[in-house]
């Protein structure tokens, strides 16, 4: 067996998942807010009792590096490298936007994968897949919508997703895409596969240096000033 335990906290959604060999063994996730700080460990738990294992016998633990929610993206990191230091088991990031992928890598009916994340006013993160050979088409990074977004693919069958999708939809109505809209949010039982690569191919993580991947700057808000 090689069980990977896989940890999603980038967006409202909160979710754990177990795989073994890349195969979903059990699943929980919870979309209640705060989760990811009241919830998160109580997931994992479950997680490995619905699997009736326990998590030393994980060969790694899987996060879902970024971009997505700040605050969420440092809880989900610091969760997951506590648990690969206790355990003595390797950390593996993957990319939330490859993780929204994943949900279509499959698809017969596209050759353009195209995951957006909503960053706010007309902000999205976004990156481009081919479907053909999983080729990056381009990497991931944070782009400000306008009527020319993803102009490039406009007549290569693109499937456009992710809960940035509908703003995308909205602002700029174009024919030539699908969007789907359902399911908006990356989650764990997505990234089995994903992990299990990396897993096989060594490509683990510095405990220490790691970071959650923003792709931008954190612009946080300053303190109003109180008067007397």
């Amino acid at each position: 067996m090689s069980l990977i335990l896989s940890i999603e906290t980038s967006s409202q959604l909160c979710s754990v998942a177990l795989h073994d060999q890349g195969r979903l063994i059990a699943v929980s996730q919870s979309e209640e807010e705060g989760a990811h700080a009241k919830q998160l460990t109580l997931l994992i738990e479950d997680v490995a009792k619905k699997a009736a294992t326990k998590l030393s016998s994980l060969v790694g633990i899987a996060i879902s590096i970024g971009p997505g929610s700040y605050t969420g993206l440092r809880i989900g990191l610091a969760t997951a490298k506590g648990l690969c230091f206790g355990l003595d088991k390797p950390l593996i990031a993957v990319s939330t936007l490859k993780i929204l992928a994943a949900r279509h890598a499959d698809s017969t009916q596209h050759q353009i994968l195209i995951p957006v994340m909503d960053a706010r006013r007309m902000e999205v993160y976004t990156a481009v897949y081919a479907i053909e050979n999983s080729e990056e088409l381009e990497p991931a990074h944070a782009l400000i919508l306008n009527e020319f977004s993803f102009a490039a693919y406009q007549q290569k069958n693109a499937l456009i997703f992710g809960h940035g999708a509908q703003k995308f939809k909205d602002s700029f109505p174009n024919h030539t895409f699908t969007y789907d809209l359902e399911n908006p949010y990356p989650e764990a039982i997505h990234m089995g596969k994903l992990a299990y690569e990396a897993y096989l191919n060594q490509h683990f993580e510095n405990l220490v240096s790691i970071e959650p991947d923003y792709l931008k700057e954190y612009m946080g808000q300053k303190p109003q000033k109180k008067y007397i």
